[in-house]
């Protein structure tokens, strides 16, 4: 085969003003000016990408908020970690979060500070010789509340979140905040995977009546989302998986749920949070994102642009 040289002087061109562009300089950050405050910080940002994302889901829930529509947070144990109750607190106070879901890992760390004012030991030296999640106090309580709560038929976040009444730290606990005010704060246990599950006080059928209460509860919330925001921080699969299941249930009876927003907020992209929370439920006309960075960042950085939004 022979490959002729091309002629290039042939080439077409056109002039750059008939192009349209991705980046113009109106979109481009501006430096802050000390003092100014969140607001004009927050509209100091460059316009683009995940700024972009933010500003849509922080609209979203300020949207939905005015709307009276529910703002639903899912999510994992490592937000309680790194100190963001204090932010979520608020955000419950204010009536910007309509009701928390989390797994039990969540559960526990909120129990424990609660508690004693602190959490989360160090694994591998309880690992190496058998005292990892041994805490008596923890376990004890914890199944207590549980096994109390199946008896009267409680969710296993009301029967935590009562049983926390004269805990010293109330004013930091998602779960003790949620019964103080009527808010709905669900807990969803995957049997085995937490501390209190090694317990010697643990009842298992308490843990599955109670956490099943819970999710039907979730249903129900579920049931509602239309016009609302689901956040999900920090979980990559439990969250996304009982969402999924729950929004199931919500469209087989009948309920139009179909126009929200979700948004997934953590430090890596994962398989579950992708499908189950961002893409697959907002395919009959939602909006879905994903925002990676660490938690202590980005979370304050969306209630503050929440709060400015509301200010408005």
């Amino acid at each position: 085969m022979r490959f002729p040289p091309l002629d290039f002087s042939r080439v077409r061109t056109y002039p750059v003003a008939d192009r349209s562009n991705k980046v113009a300089v109106e979109s481009f950050a501006r430096p802050h000016v000390a003092g100014s405050g969140m607001d004009a910080f927050l509209k100091s940002l460059p316009s683009f990408l995940a700024v972009q994302d933010l500003r849509a889901v922080a609209t979203a829930i300020a949207a939905a908020v005015r709307a009276g529509r529910p703002v639903v947070l899912m999510m994992g144990a490592h937000p309680i970690k790194v100190g963001l109750n204090p932010i979520l607190i608020d955000a419950m106070r204010r009536g910007i979060l309509s009701a928390v879901a989390f797994n039990g890992a969540a559960a526990v760390h909120d129990f424990e500070l609660c508690f004693q004012g602190e959490t989360s030991e160090d694994v591998q030296r309880g690992l190496n010789d058998g005292s990892f999640g041994m805490a008596e106090e923890t376990g004890r309580l914890m199944n207590e509340a549980l096994r109390a709560g199946a008896s009267l038929g409680l969710g296993a976040g009301t029967a935590l979140g009562q049983a926390m009444d004269q805990f010293p730290n109330r004013a930091l606990s998602l779960l003790a905040t949620g019964a103080e005010l009527g808010l709905t704060v669900t807990v969803h246990i995957a049997v085995g995977t937490d501390i209190i599950h090694q317990h010697p006080a643990c009842d298992g059928a308490a843990l599955g009546a109670t956490s099943y209460a819970d999710f039907q509860k979730f249903a129900a919330i579920c049931a509602q989302l239309e016009g609302g925001v689901v956040l999900n921080v920090g979980s990559a699969v439990i969250m996304p998986e009982v969402f999924l299941k729950a929004l199931t249930i919500a469209r087989n009876l009948g309920h139009p749920v179909e126009k929200f927003t979700t948004a997934t907020l953590d430090m890596t992209r994962h398989y579950r949070p992708s499908e189950n929370v961002q893409r697959r439920p907002t395919a009959l006309g939602g909006q879905g994102y994903y925002l990676i960075g660490h938690h202590e960042i980005n979370v304050p950085l969306l209630f503050a642009a929440v709060t400015e939004a509301l200010h408005v």
